[in-house]
């Protein structure tokens, strides 16, 4: 049996973290006895520099053909300047936008041997499992915009139907969790989120009548993420307060470095990434943190090649190395613990892949 993933490396750190995410994708399906055939294709500034656009034709109908797809980071400061529909970053928004992945799953992990890694005391860290569903393709990002020398405006919009499908996604993830979703607002001010507050309560009575909802405003749910944070399990929110919120809860975990993501549509495609930069500071060094986009390997495997046990064979060796004391270098060190680079903390992984019984 035979998968078709394409790989798009892209910019800074993108291609280091994405070859130790590949072989850890092919090790942890050959296991079960699963191909996973790899074709690679240009995105964001790389592609800017090659074909002068930052979602080249090819790369795209590489994408539309495969079971799956797997973004290392884009950007960098050498396209700061280009006009804003040449940025590196439009790329990957056309790209969710073409393809119709319109939620973004950002799941944020605390693992007990990275306590100290985290801004956050150790008590509050305790039992962390949350999964933020952020709606990817409508709000402020995609709405009308312009500006004036003196002035400028940014329209954040939202369609019914752009609600009630987001809030579909976190109700399923949450029948197969604890069963709780918290869906975050500013329904006190703003007209799109009394709609997002209105749809949401009707979604999940109508359908999810088991499912716990509760409702926070933005700021208020900014404040219990560092209060409380054990205490949530599926939140759900609009795509610019999702894309904030996701970036504080990573601290929960200790690093962007750690933290994986899905986006996903109405079908099993979806595009995987972590959810760092591309870091360009330290590209080429071989200093990147492969974690991220390993487990990124891992949720593909879950959502769209619908190979959990390969799935859970990741999950468990990147927490076996963890346990075992290796670090990357944005984890930092104390005693008991080696920080490896990318390249070596990838081999780890795929040793402990090869030998699970």
């Amino acid at each position: 049996m035979n998968r078709s993933v394409t790989i798009l490396p892209g910019d800074g750190i993108g291609p280091e973290v994405a070859a130790q995410a590949a072989r850890a994708l092919s090790a942890a399906a050959g296991r079960f006895n699963v191909e996973i055939d790899l074709s690679s294709a240009l995105i964001g500034g790389a592609a800017i520099d090659a074909e002068n656009a930052p979602l080249p034709e090819r790369t795209l109908a590489l994408c539309e053909k495969a079971d799956a797809i797997f973004l290392g980071a884009v950007g960098g400061p050498q396209w700061a300047n280009v006009p804003v529909d040449l940025r590196p970053e439009q790329g990957l928004l056309d790209l969710r936008r073409a393809l119709g992945l319109f939620a973004n799953l950002r799941p944020a992990v605390t693992y007990p041997e990275l306590a100290e890694a985290s801004p956050l005391r150790p008590e509050k860290l305790s039992g962390v499992d949350i999964i933020i569903v952020r709606e990817l393709t409508g709000g402020i990002y995609f709405g009308k915009r312009g500006r004036t020398p003196t002035a400028a405006f940014d329209t954040c919009e939202y369609t019914v139907t752009e609600i009630e499908r987001v809030c579909r996604v976190a109700g399923r993830l949450a029948q197969s969790r604890r069963g709780k979703v918290t869906s975050v607002d500013k329904a006190n001010v703003l007209d799109t989120s009394r709609l997002w507050r209105e749809t949401a309560t009707r979604v999940f009575a109508d359908e999810f009548p088991e499912i716990e909802l509760e409702h926070l405003y933005v700021d208020a749910a900014a404040m219990h993420l560092l209060a409380r944070p054990a205490d949530f399990d599926i939140m759900v929110m609009d795509n610019m307060f999702g894309d904030i919120l996701t970036d504080e809860a990573s601290m929960l975990a200790g690093s962007l470095g750690l933290l994986p993501s899905a986006s996903i549509g109405e079908n099993t495609l979806g595009l995987y990434e972590p959810i760092h930069g591309s870091a360009p500071d330290i590209a080429g060094e071989d200093k990147a943190n492969p974690i991220g986009a390993i487990l990124s390997m891992a949720m593909m495997l879950r959502y769209s090649l619908e190979l959990a046990e390969a799935a859970d064979l990741i999950d468990t060796a990147v927490h076996a190395c963890l346990k075992s004391g290796l670090r990357t270098a944005d984890l930092g060190a104390d005693a008991g613990t080696r920080v490896l680079g990318t390249t070596a903390f990838g081999d780890a992984v795929l040793a402990e892949i090869d030998s699970a019984t």
